[in-house]
């Protein structure tokens, strides 16, 4: 009786553990986010001639997460050596002992999957790009981290699918407004990756990490950090000049992602002048503030015209 009573009482935990390393393991506030911005395109496609779906927009969710997931998933299977030696990873379940390698490599395989079956469901572009940005990310972005500060200029690549992926999703087809919400989150990402390659410098040196331009936290890198946030900001703004097909930004929504703008790029110029480890956060935490109000803008833009 004693050991049923045992086993009982240790069954929730299993599942909770189970749970808990599953979260870890997609990454799921990240995949979570990246979903979000896909959902964001999604609201900006759609049109009369293809209407709003809720079983589209449930489809690209959960399709959408099974792939972040999974890049996320095999990410950590390749650097799991790597994991080991950082202190910010290395109690994550791979480099723990909590997951094997071969159980997570069957996870990874069963969510992308499902993620290419559930996406090719919304339509077979979706579907497409979704196989392109797992492959980036997992055999060119993930790989060359060790190798060159290049490695966030090819990262760049998959991170800018997921926003533009909810228009094909909508749309079916990739053309010039999926195009710009492409270069819009092309661009962020440089600022923002640079920012966590700076504060975590030294966390990313002891496994071999080094994504800054200039592989050092210096003036080069921080003079990149000012251009590129400036690029973005011009980026975001493309849409109100009519040029964009239907992809369509108010002169009012333009001045406030262009005042959002102004607040990166505030810190971008105060990491280039400070070179603090604290400003490179506040510089992180501010493009991602940055890009999540931009994409709620646009969304709230559309619907109020």
């Amino acid at each position: 009786m004693k050991n049923n009573k045992v086993d009982t009482n240790t069954q929730p935990q299993i599942k909770k553990s189970l749970y808990k390393d599953f979260v870890e393991i997609t990454k799921a506030r990240l995949s979570i986010s990246v979903v979000v911005s896909t959902i964001a395109g999604y609201l900006l496609g759609f049109n009369t001639d293809q209407p709003f779906q809720w079983s589209v927009l449930f489809l690209l969710a959960i399709g959408g997460y099974c792939m972040v997931g999974a890049s996320n998933v095999f990410n950590q299977i390749i650097e799991i050596q790597l994991d080991a030696q950082m202190d910010r990873t290395k109690n994550r379940p791979l480099p723990s002992g909590r997951v094997s390698k071969q159980n997570a490599f069957i996870l990874g395989a069963v969510l992308t999957t499902l993620g290419l079956i559930i996406l090719y469901n919304v339509n077979p572009k979706t579907a497409m790009f979704s196989a392109i940005s797992i492959f980036m990310y997992v055999s060119l972005y993930t790989p060359l981290k060790t190798v060159t500060p290049l490695s966030v200029f090819v990262g760049a690549f998959p991170g800018a699918i997921p926003f533009m992926l909810g228009w094909v999703a909508a749309t079916g087809h990739f053309g010039i407004e999926a195009g710009t919400l492409f270069i819009i989150q092309f661009f962020w990402q440089f600022p923002h990756f640079w920012a966590i390659g700076w504060f975590l410098y030294e966390d990313y040196k002891k496994a071999g990490f080094f994504l800054l331009p200039s592989g050092k936290q210096d003036k080069k890198t921080t003079l990149q950090i000012v251009l590129y946030s400036i690029w973005t900001i011009m980026a975001s703004v493309i849409p109100v000049f009519g040029f964009t097909g239907n992809l369509i930004l108010s002169k009012f929504a333009a001045v406030i992602v262009v005042l959002l703008g102004l607040w990166m790029l505030f810190y971008a110029f105060k990491l280039h002048k400070e070179m603090s480890v604290k400003t490179a956060r506040k510089l992180m935490l501010v493009s991602v503030s940055y890009i999540s109000l931009l994409q709620i803008i646009y969304v709230i833009d559309k619907f109020l015209r």
